[in-house]
């Protein structure tokens, strides 16, 4: 079973003149699941005010599968997470409570930011231990699609 991340009702302004949800609105439901588990890490943005660290996505992977649309509800769920020194690799779904159907997933590719200076930077070793700790935990619920990224780990 992938690994729940938020739920969310789709609004009409995220839809379009097709009458389902913009392509756009995908992506920001995904950047909203993704921000649960940066929150987890402490790389969220309490940790981009505080900290000056932060996660910039450089890569992407998305297929749309299934339309979702207005009134729908839909679970934003993890199907894979790894990392190296400075970059994390995620799988993403948007998959629809009601008509029990995947609607959308995504495979990210971001890097660890030092805000201050604009640079990717190494990830901190009690962050790297939440992360570790994470993927130990819910590795078994992991459900990955094919890969389009997961080379760029530097392991």
């Amino acid at each position: 079973m992938p690994i729940h991340l938020r739920t969310a009702k789709i609004i009409p302004d995220w839809t379009d003149y097709n009458g389902h949800m913009n392509l756009a609105f995908y992506i920001h439901l995904f950047d909203q699941g993704w921000e649960v588990l940066l929150e987890k890490f402490d790389m969220g943005g309490e940790s981009a005010k505080t900290q000056k660290r932060s996660t910039f996505a450089v890569e992407s992977h998305t297929k749309y599968i299934q339309e979702v649309k207005e009134g729908d509800e839909v679970d934003i769920n993890l199907l894979f997470l790894d990392h190296d020194s400075k970059r994390l690799i995620y799988q993403l779904e948007i998959f629809n409570k009601v008509n029990n159907y995947r609607a959308a997933t995504t495979e990210v590719c971001s890097l660890y930011v030092n805000l201050d200076i604009r640079k990717v930077i190494e990830i901190e070793e009690k962050k790297i231990f939440l992360i570790d700790d994470f993927i130990n935990k819910n590795k078994e619920n992991y459900k990955p699609e094919i890969f389009f990224l997961l080379d760029k780990l530097k392991k």
